[in-house]
């Protein structure tokens, strides 16, 4: 391979340091992740390595600089995730998805989206009327979708919210649990909450779900309603049955929207019981306003690690697919 230089020319020292960050630890990153040896001289940026290595790095750091630009920050998560753009020949979207906007809350904190699985899925929500939102944990599937509900009710697209999912995956029996319906319901309802709590504020959502704009409810309570012009999510749609899930569905009315988001590697319903979620993608697909937003483990926003646990855990499942077929 031929070893090259490139060079970077930078408008201000302050650009500089925040693509460099604390102790230079954004540019030793790249270095690392790409093999190349990056300094810094006055108001430039000298690249050296492998010519392959060094035209990914320019083009990771000039989208890098762009993002400094519009005045904001790049942290570890935004390199690592620029660098496979920039790897898969899409590094002109990197600016584009690191910087939109999805939502601001309460406290003024910028919700955006930080893949290009994650543009896709908002996207969906925006342009369809029902979407399935089908990926592993960590990809943000409840949090954006919430986001968009609240931005759907602050600009009067709808006049009320409807968040739901399997209150116990094991067929929902409440009975066992002390306290009352409440008391009964809220753990497996808490991040639904927490999400609302985050974008909303406890008071405004406490002040919103008193007047029945906001209700959080378990998928049993569903059954018998007809429900207009709501934004309806449910959660952990892996764990509804075939019926359940087609119960679901049959609630939507006029001028609602409807999120159904689950992770069908991780079902927990009892043996002999299909998941309504896989079921229902095998029969929906095609039709117009129904959209299928899938993420994997490279929309994971958590710990690095949970990228690789979750590549294990598929690569886990495919070789015993294997094996069972042959």
């Amino acid at each position: 391979m031929t070893n090259r230089t490139a060079k970077i020319d930078v408008d201000s020292i302050e650009q500089l340091m925040g693509l460099f960050g604390s102790f230079d630890e954004n540019v030793r990153m790249i270095e690392e992740e790409l093999d190349v040896n990056i300094t810094a001289r006055e108001n430039q940026i000298w690249i050296e390595g492998q010519e392959q290595n060094v035209d990914l790095a320019y083009k990771v750091i000039m989208q890098l600089l762009a993002i400094i630009k519009d005045n904001q920050t790049i942290d570890k998560s935004k390199i690592r995730y620029s660098i496979e753009l920039a790897r898969e020949g899409k590094e002109e979207l990197i600016k584009e998805i690191l910087t939109d906007v999805v939502c601001i809350t309460y406290k003024g904190k910028q919700i955006k989206y930080k893949t290009l699985g994650q543009k896709r899925y908002v996207n969906a929500i925006k342009n369809n009327d029902i979407v399935f939102g089908i990926g592993p944990a960590g990809t943000g599937k409840t949090y954006l979708a919430t986001s968009m509900a609240v931005m759907a009710l602050k600009n009067k697209e709808v006049s009320r919210i409807v968040l739901t999912r399997p209150a116990i995956e094991a067929g929902e029996r409440l009975g066992f649990l002390p306290g009352d319906l409440q008391n009964k319901v809220d753990p497996y309802l808490r991040p639904l909450y927490d999400a609302l709590y985050d974008i909303m504020g406890p008071d405004n959502y406490q002040k919103l779900q008193e007047k029945g704009v906001i209700e959080v409810a378990p998928l049993a309570y569903m059954r018998g309603r007809t429900l207009d012009d709501a934004f309806i999510i449910l959660d952990e749609a892996q764990n509804t049955t075939i019926e359940q899930m087609k119960m679901f569905l049959t609630r939507i009315g006029f001028g609602s929207k409807a999120v159904i988001i689950g992770d069908i590697t991780q079902i927990d319903l009892p043996l002999g019981k299909k998941s309504g979620l896989k079921h229902v993608m095998h029969i929906l697909s095609g039709i117009e306003g129904i959209d299928f937003a899938y993420l994997t483990h490279k929309d994971v926003v958590r710990h690095q690690l949970v990228q690789k646990i979750i590549q294990a855990y598929e690569k886990y499942e495919k070789q015993r697919s294997r094996k069972e077929e042959e």
